[in-house]
């Protein structure tokens, strides 16, 4: 089966730095089709960011745009969300998610989620 196991998170004040990690486990997932997503009280779910990939550059949502980077461990099956200059408008709960890869296909949607990390940013 597959698994997507999320850390990090946690309270912390505007300006200050976080770091999520998301490790993957399973023989359908690649860390090459992992993003993050969030999802703040009342809004809907927010993609923020998936990693560059041959031919596609990375992609940023223009709220976390120059201040969030992602990145990949590929040894550690590890994909990180480094997360500078935070807002108070940043708390969420952060998810990674992954797409279904099998044999070269590679599935549109995402299938798998972790459980998700609180990140509250104070004033």
């Amino acid at each position: 089966q597959v698994q997507l196991v999320q850390s990090g998170g946690g309270l912390v004040q505007a300006g200050d730095s976080l770091r999520l990690s998301c490790v993957a486990s399973g023989r359908t997932v690649s860390t090459s089709y992992i993003s993050w997503f969030r999802q703040a009280p009342g809004t809907e779910r927010e993609f923020l960011a998936r990693p560059a990939r041959s031919g596609e550059s990375a992609y940023y949502a223009d709220s976390v745009k120059g201040r969030f980077s992602i990145s990949i461990d590929a040894a550690k099956n590890t994909v990180y969300l480094q997360m500078n200059s935070l807002k108070p408008e940043d708390t969420a709960v952060y998810y990674c998610a992954a797409k279904h890869t099998w044999q070269g296909v590679v599935s549109h949607t995402y299938d798998y989620w972790g459980q998700g990390t609180q990140v509250t940013v104070s004033s």
